[in-house]
């Protein structure tokens, strides 16, 4: 024992031997290796992909006229630019079980720029959808950020942690409607004397550029878990190999994963298509200039800054108080009332009024989604990310079944909002079914000793029953 202690690394950070040597706090100013440094590369790494996902979107009335399209083309392209993404969420979430989370979202920055960059060559609907079908692979990096958290901090600040870097990276949706439709494409058509055209297909050259280069920041700069490098640690036996197939079933088979999977398609697939919609929707309907739609539509990302930490900080409060079943009632309580307000707003016919209640629900959206990923983290111990990478296909899921809505109405928006708000409404409802093993949910179920419940990544294979008071 006293070998294994003098051997034991030290940390700027406080951290729990227990689970892996995770942190037990969070110092926002730090950059500390490994914990803050992990922390700040999944929020910039996300948020980076976030906004080459939608650097496009408040350009879009440009191109929609410059290549002639529809309403419904338009809408067909933002489909398929959350579609790929929904894929590639269901694969890495066993892959970061297996690899970790540093190279596959800096190798995922890296190949999503190249398709970012070539936006301006464009000439048809089919390059268009090509294009952004490709660029939705960015999305992806959400399951990347949502795995290194979990993997750098304990069960106890999880929600919080989570919501941070995932909100923090989501603000990259607000951040691109406000930089590329406010800053960068007034900036670009000044530098190509007036030409629109030639504006919009140069200007998606600069986050490019950006996302490249963070993509070899990530991977250089950075450590997959508090202990190391995977590879590392797997070529020493401290960690065993693992089954990425394995890891998939085993989060796969739990229906718990899947209501969730439906859940964040009610937070994140709303946000994904209010991303897409808004700048059109506020040009439409208020007839406003795109300069000044796009800063409109950017207050919905910047909520993030704040509301979905503030979803995972409730998360974690309430449990606690009442273990899982708080978390559950907050989750209920944060979709339900973004259902009410996404109705609400539906009704709007005044410009100020719209946009106060697009902050409202837009903060509860969020919310919401930071809840949600204070509870992926205990469906199965064995395989979260498998689990986080399920759930998180949620959200693009989501937001193609929302588009599909609103192609469906191009010409009566508020009808689809209205359909919406009901599905939401009714994935909120849906809590009262959540039973996670080990937990009391709202209806079912008993808790267990916590304190024998740990958050590894999966570490053996998913279908092994694993003594978790033991291996303590």
């Amino acid at each position: 024992m006293s070998a294994e202690i003098e051997t034991q690394k030290e940390y700027a950070l406080n951290v729990d031997r227990e689970q892996d040597d995770k942190a037990t706090e969070i110092k926002l100013c730090s950059f500390a290796r490994p914990h803050m440094r992990a922390f700040h590369f999944a929020w910039w790494g996300f948020f980076i992909a976030f906004f080459i996902w939608f650097a496009i979107a408040p350009l879009l009335p440009l191109i929609k006229e410059d290549l002639g399209l529809t309403a419904q083309d338009i809408w067909t392209t933002n489909i398929c630019a959350v579609a790929f993404d929904i894929c590639m969420r269901f694969v890495f979430g066993a892959i970061c079980d297996k690899y970790g989370a540093r190279v596959p979202m800096g190798c995922v920055l890296m190949l999503a720029s190249i398709p970012t960059a070539c936006i301006g060559l464009v000439n048809s609907l089919t390059g268009l959808i090509c294009i952004r079908l490709f660029i939705g692979l960015a999305g992806s990096t959400f399951v990347m950020c949502q795995c290194w958290a979990t993997r750098m901090f304990t069960k106890e600040i999880v929600g919080m942690v989570n919501g941070l870097v995932g909100g923090w990276g989501n603000v990259g949706g607000g951040a691109t409607q406000l930089v590329m439709g406010t800053l960068l494409f007034p900036l670009f058509k000044v530098i190509t004397d007036g030409d629109v055209s030639k504006a919009w297909r140069t200007v998606t050259l600069v986050p490019a550029a950006v996302a490249f280069i963070t993509g070899i920041c990530v991977i250089c700069f950075s450590e997959d878990c508090p202990k190391g490098y995977y590879k590392d640690l797997k070529k020493s036996g401290e960690m065993p190999e693992v089954s990425a197939a394995a890891s998939f079933r085993g989060g796969a088979v739990d229906i718990n994963t899947w209501m969730l999977f439906i859940q964040y398609a009610c937070c994140f697939g709303v946000e994904l298509t209010v991303n897409n919609a808004a700048v059109s929707y506020f040009v439409k309907r208020f007839e406003l200039t795109i300069e000044t739609a796009s800063a409109i539509a950017s207050i919905f990302g910047f909520m993030n800054l704040f509301a979905r930490g503030v979803g995972g900080w409730s998360s974690d409060q309430a449990s606690k108080k009442l273990k899982m079943r708080g978390r559950i009632l907050v989750q209920a309580g944060l979709l339900i009332l973004e259902g009410c307000c996404i109705f609400i707003f539906a009704e709007m016919n005044n410009l100020a009024a719209s946009v106060v209640m697009l902050t409202i629900f837009s903060i509860f959206v969020q919310g919401a989604e930071g809840s949600t990923y204070g509870i992926v983290p205990y469906v199965n111990r064995v395989s979260p990310g498998a689990v986080a990478g399920i759930v998180g296909a949620g959200g693009p899921t989501g937001a193609v079944c929302f588009g599909l809505v609103f192609r469906q109405l191009p010409e009566d928006p508020e009808m689809a909002f209205r359909i919406m708000a009901g599905v939401v409404l009714a994935s909120g409802v849906m809590c009262l079914f959540i039973n996670i093993k080990g937990h009391r949910g709202l209806l079912f179920g008993k808790d267990e000793d916590m304190d024998k419940i740990q958050i590894p990544v999966a570490d053996v294979d998913a279908n092994e029953d694993v003594d978790v008071e033991a291996k303590a």
